[in-house]
Parts: C-alpha cells; structure tokens; sequence
C-alpha cells in the first residue's frame, strides 16, 4: 500500500505563487509516475503534470511555462511549484502516485486564486 500526504494550498491572489508538495510512503517502487492532476467545481479531473522515473516531465498546455513539477527521490516527495496562477487554476489539487499494480491517490488540496 501507499500512502500520499499533499500540503501547501490555499488562497492566492492572481499572478501569486504556491508551492504543493505530497510525501509519499509505504510500498514504493523505483519506477513509477508521479504527477499532479486538479478538479474544478463541475468538470472532470485532468492531469496537470506528471515526472517519471527518469526525469521526464509532461505538462498540461494551460500550465506550460508557469508550473514546474519536480521530485525529491530520497524522501519520495513530489512538488508542484505554480507561478503567475490566474482564477482558472482554482481547483483541488490531487497528488497521484502510478506503479506496477498500483494507481494511488491523495486525499486533495483546494487552491483558490482570487482578488
């Protein structure tokens, strides 16, 4: 089993910044995917970003050049940093943990960008 733990939401003005982090631990494996995804109020879940193994980032369009996924493999730890957020990114953010026999999910944190 695995375990996520996300932290770092809240309220933020548009153009600010927030830094979402999720610990993860349990039974985890070198290889995996490690990404980020967001629910607004009435649509679905999309994926925001996501880093595998090796490095290799994906980003959604409408977060390309603002946000930044990155991982801290000692502490199996994954970040998204978020600059020059707008009112379109206010979702609830879910960190997500994707191995072998395994698609795990955070339990969310709500990020608000408003004046």
């Amino acid at each position: 089993q695995v375990q996520l733990v996300e932290s770092g939401g809240g309220l933020v003005q548009p153009g600010g910044s927030l830094r979402l982090s999720c610990a993860a631990s349990g039974s985890i494996f070198r290889n995996k995917i490690m990404g980020w995804y967001r629910q607004a109020p009435g649509k679905q879940r999309e994926l925001v970003a996501h880093i595998d193994s090796s490095g290799s980032t994906h980003y959604e369009d409408s977060v390309k050049g603002r946000f930044s996924i990155s991982v801290d493999n000692a502490k199996n730890t994954v970040y998204l940093q978020m600059n020059s957020l707008k009112p379109e990114d206010t979702a609830v953010y879910y960190c997500n943990v994707n191995q072998f026999r395994g698609d795990y999910w955070g339990q969310g944190t709500q990020v608000t960008v408003s004046s």
